[in-house]
């Protein structure tokens, strides 16, 4: 519902010619194109018609950019590239510095002391326990002993 964007740099013709239109128009404000609000107002209000100059000048713009941005990926790729990629890098380079001050995960495992993993133990009283690296064989306590044995063998408990 505003004046479209001015470019200061703007040199187009067509975008002149469509800023004089809304200027002409006499009005600031619009509801979108194609909005209900825009289709409760009646034909004849110069508001319409400064949103359909508003509409096509923004769609004219967006085909001039896809349309150049085809013609890089034809002719030169990495420029292609460095375009569509742009918006990512600025905001890399934005995020930078705090990532940098952040630890790696490194630092953060050293800060943190490093704890080899326990050993797998059978537990007396308890069900067999898988064992890692060993598909299919559980760990047993049988007679103070820890035993791997295979899943599908059954151990009879003494009484």
């Amino acid at each position: 519902m505003t004046a479209p964007r001015s470019n200061p740099a703007a040199t187009d013709a067509v975008a002149l010619w469509a800023s004089a239109q809304v200027t002409a128009l006499g009005v600031d404000t619009w509801p979108p194109y194609g909005s209900p609000a825009w289709r409760a107002l009646v034909t004849d209000d110069p508001r319409k018609a400064a949103a359909i100059f508003e509409a096509a000048e923004q769609w004219r713009q967006h085909r001039a950019e896809a349309d150049e941005l085809d013609r890089l990926l034809v002719d030169d790729p990495e420029g292609w590239f460095r375009r569509v990629t742009a918006d990512a890098d600025a905001e890399a380079r934005r995020i930078a510095p705090a990532l940098a001050k952040r630890p790696t995960v490194a630092e953060t495992r050293a800060r943190a002391g490093h704890r080899p993993p326990r050993p797998v133990t059978a537990t007396p009283g308890w069900p067999p326990v898988a064992v890692p690296g060993r598909p299919g064989y559980r760990r047993h306590f049988v007679e103070g002993r820890q035993i791997d044995l295979p899943a599908s063998h059954r151990q009879e408990h003494a009484a």
